[in-house]
């Protein structure tokens, strides 16, 4: 009895060991750069009118970022536990032949089981792609043969209805100029009864305070990264008519963990 009562303390304090290192890690996330969202308000006054959330060029941002993107995010990622949260989304839930949108330099590469046959990696940016095949390269030779990697625009696929049996976007809805139209996509090439998986960014609904910080920021972030942090995400999923299946949130629901499946095409047609 009090070996048992000994490791569910231990249990306890790991847990509780975890989720003090994530909230940690997310205030470091959102507390720096205080010095550059003053460089940033210069910038939007000298330039009246203009914004960054709302720039059509902003994923160009990316091209700019890719080679020191990873040692920047695969910090504030290692801080909030995000690498799990990667792991556990596609280990239970990712199978057969996979499309990954807005795969960037290819984060999630060592995450997918062994239940999935192909992955298909895609993202608008060939210099993040460029990364995403270095890490495809350092794969032993039998996981390696699973990858590909194609530069494609998200709002226009160009494969047939109902391809895939996964469908992958995790922190890429943020960076489209149309999220919801890009979720009709990823609902169109996915199989009845296939997956669509969800790992985002957004405004919390629990914490006002948080996306109020994140509605102060987004131009700064937009600048920095390319990134809206502070879309609502039920609302753009809603509108995309997908169907949810599982929905947690995280880091004080900023961060969405999303299960879902593709709506009907004509449901999806329809709403706006």
């Amino acid at each position: 009895m009090s070996s048992q009562l000994v490791r569910r303390a231990g249990i306890v304090v790991a847990g509780g060991g975890i989720y003090a290192a994530s909230v940690a890690g997310f205030y470091y996330y959102m507390t720096a750069g205080q010095a550059d969202q003053k460089e940033t308000a210069q910038l939007l006054q000298q330039n009246g009118g203009f914004s960054y959330v709302e720039d059509p060029h902003r994923a160009r941002r990316f091209q700019d970022v890719a080679e020191f993107y990873d040692s920047q995010i695969g910090r504030d990622e290692s801080f909030m536990g995000i690498n799990l949260l990667r792991r556990a989304l596609l280990y239970f839930h990712a199978k057969g032949t996979v499309l990954e949108m807005g795969a960037g330099t290819g984060r999630n590469v060592n995450y997918y089981p062994s239940s999935v046959d192909r992955v298909l990696m895609t993202d608008s940016s060939d210099q993040m792609l460029m990364q995403a095949r270095n890490k495809i390269k350092d794969l032993p030779e039998a996981d390696r043969s699973r990858f590909a990697c194609l530069e494609s625009d998200a709002l226009d696929l160009d494969f047939p209805e109902s391809c895939f049996d996964t469908v992958v976007d995790t922190f890429g809805l943020c960076s489209y100029d149309d999220p919801v139209a890009v979720l009709r996509e990823m609902s169109r090439v996915c199989r009845s009864g296939g997956k669509i998986l969800l790992l985002e960014h957004g405004r919390s609904k629990t914490w006002e305070g948080l996306s109020i910080y994140l509605d102060k920021n987004a131009e700064r972030h937009a600048k920095n990264w390319g990134c809206v942090w502070n879309r609502d995400l039920d609302e753009i999923v809603e509108k995309a008519g997908l169907q949810m299946d599982r929905l947690d949130t995280w880091h004080f629901g900023t961060t969405y963990y999303m299960v879902c499946r593709p709506g009907k095409q004509s449901d999806t047609n329809n709403k706006s």
